[in-house]
């Protein structure tokens, strides 16, 4: 869905010391939250590279954004996974001590 121009506002960001425009309609918070995020990412990729070159260091840092992003996502897919394998382990364990009549039986009323 494209937002239309006139509903979009311009948010100023700052990324290793430049000042960048941000035309957005998200809100202006968290496009300052957004950018100071890729801003650190982009000083911890130039700690770790040894060049000046703004470009590698910038394409080091997507690909590093990248990274946490497929991690995450794959994370997010396995976790109704576990989910489910604990609530089967659960339901075996009360299983068993149910057989064996060692859970005590619900008060009644």
């Amino acid at each position: 869905m494209r937002v239309s121009e006139s509903s979009q506002r311009v948010v100023p960001v700052v990324i290793r010391g430049q000042r960048y425009p941000i035309r957005s309609d998200l809100d202006e918070r968290y496009v300052a939250e957004l950018a100071a995020y890729v801003d650190k990412k982009v000083h911890q990729a130039e700690e770790k590279t040894p060049t000046s070159d703004w470009v590698r260091i910038a394409v080091l840092a997507a690909l590093s954004i990248a990274d946490e992003f497929f991690r995450a996502r794959e994370s997010e897919r396995a976790w109704p996974e576990e989910v489910a394998e604990r609530a089967a382990q659960i339901e075996r364990i009360i299983d068993e001590a149910l057989a064996r009549g060692s859970l005590p039986a619900p008060p009644r009323h």
